[in-house]
């Protein structure tokens, strides 16, 4: 007994079918189709003329449309043209029987799926409809996460009033409407995701995706899968085949922040994906081709990595056709106090304000976590403000800057034994659990582990491993 076929199903709406229209006017072969695709469970409707199957189009719902070219009323060139004017539409499949060059050219042009001639399989057209029932779904599911950040997104603003970092902004919205390449360059937590979103905002395509990768928190054996994507089959557990993050960027930015992560094997695929615009998911043969922007972030120096051979020359000056440095918050004092009641406004309502103390504070800490790590000290202090204010004492900057009574010594310190000393004083706030630790100093887990090994730190006996 033949076993019941499988209905295939939509990834969001489990129990419903790929909706199918077909529009063709040779009402035998239109017959065979619609009974091969309904026994495959699609979901069918059947019209014999354009006319027809534009008003369809218009007043129902369809995931994929086959369109012949020679129909009466209207021709399926014509529909195509028209259906593709609505918002989301179908993917088209055009079909014709004396298919030519120029016929295919144009259908593709207007935004044709696909383009088959007849004769033609059946098994042919069945695989040409789910994997455009693929497509529709990402542009669907992209256009609806468009939609949501829009709405719940508050507005991008880089708060400052130094005058170097305000350069760095107009240089930033001059640049944005361009496809080229950005390298972003500054300490963590500087603003270096805020620079990519606010390139991809001003760019030329700012309702398209913004797909954002941090290249040090994952695995490497993830990356390549993450950003490639891969084939059903490629290996053990890879049951379907799974869109990276290139083609779910289509027609938008792909953000990749600490590129200087990612190893040298990833670095010339990547670097090939750039130049071609085109790349193959892991194991597949298929070419697959995106349109992308791609806005590449590192604290790392990378011209010291190139010469350390840890990062491709031929890849660094791909990304760095623009570059955009970001200043640290030590050199921007003049904007400490701004961005602290900045933030406060995000914390606290009623909205506390510093006392004198605390912006004295403030403005003398260094600030190794720069704008994040700020950032996290304002919340700690919103919650702790008695009275409406916010003081010294609620500021967990350490002794020697809380104290107030004299200044600081980390002015006569070099950048690394600043940066060693205040690793070590938050791990030790935070009994060794590095994942509390990295969020606090603004960091990855990854980048954390490396500067305990760096620095050589030892973990206090007594206190277990703690992620």
């Amino acid at each position: 007994m033949s076993q019941p076929i499988p209905t295939p199903m939509r990834g969001a709406d489990a129990l419903s079918p790929i909706r199918v229209l077909i529009a063709e006017d040779e009402a035998h072969l239109g017959a065979i189709l619609e009974q091969f695709m309904t026994a495959r469970g699609f979901q069918v409707r059947i019209v014999r003329d354009g006319k027809s199957a534009l008003e369809l189009l218009r007043s129902e719902a369809f995931d994929v449309a086959l369109l012949d070219v020679v129909m009466p009323e209207l021709d399926g060139l014509e529909v195509l043209r028209l259906v593709r004017e609505e918002p989301l539409p179908p993917e088209i499949i055009v079909i014709t029987g004396n298919g030519t060059i120029e016929t295919a050219i144009a259908a593709l042009k207007l935004g044709a799926y696909d383009f088959l001639s007849k004769p033609y399989r059946m098994a042919e057209i069945e695989v040409l409809v789910r994997r455009a029932w693929e497509k529709r779904m990402l542009a669907r599911d992209n256009h609806h996460m468009q939609s949501r950040l829009r709405r719940a997104a508050p507005a991008l603003t880089f708060v400052t009033q130094y005058a170097p970092l305000r350069a760095v902004l107009a240089m930033v919205e001059k640049v944005a409407p361009s496809t080229s390449p950005v390298l972003v360059t500054g300490e963590s937590g500087t603003g270096k995701d805020l620079i990519a979103r606010l390139l991809h905002a001003h760019g030329s395509n700012p309702d398209g995706p913004f797909v954002d990768l941090n290249c040090a928190a994952l695995a490497e054996a993830l990356l390549e899968t993450e950003l490639f994507g891969v084939e059903k089959g490629a290996f053990p557990g890879a049951d379907q085949r799974k869109l990276g993050l290139f083609e779910l960027a289509a027609g938008g930015t792909l953000y990749l922040d600490n590129i200087g992560e990612l190893d040298l094997r990833l670095q010339a695929k990547l670097l090939r994906a750039l130049e071609t615009g085109s790349f193959f998911r892991v194991g597949g043969t298929q070419k697959v081709e995106v349109n992308v922007r791609v806005i590449a972030s590192s604290t790392l120096d990378l011209s010291r990595m190139v010469q350390a051979e840890a990062f491709r020359d031929d890849l660094l000056h791909r990304i760095n056709t623009i570059r955009i440095a970001l200043p640290p918050l030590r050199d921007r004092v003049v904007d400490v106090p701004l961005l602290a009641q900045h933030f406060l406004e995000q914390f606290g309502s009623p909205v506390p304000r510093l006392s004198d103390d605390a912006v004295t504070v403030l403005e003398r800490y260094r600030w190794p976590g720069n704008a994040r790590e700020l950032r996290n000290v304002m919340e700690r202090a919103s919650l702790l403000a008695a009275d409406g204010t916010v003081s010294a004492a609620d500021l967990p900057l350490g002794a020697d800057v809380g104290a107030g009574a004299r200044p600081t010594p980390v002015m006569t310190l070099s950048l690394a034994e600043l940066e060693r000393r205040h690793i070590a004083e938050i791990l030790d706030r935070c009994q060794w659990h590095q994942g509390q630790a990295a969020e606090l100093l603004g960091i990855s887990p990854k980048t954390l582990y490396r500067k305990i090994r760096e620095y050589g730190f030892k973990r206090p006996a007594g206190r277990g491993d703690k992620a």
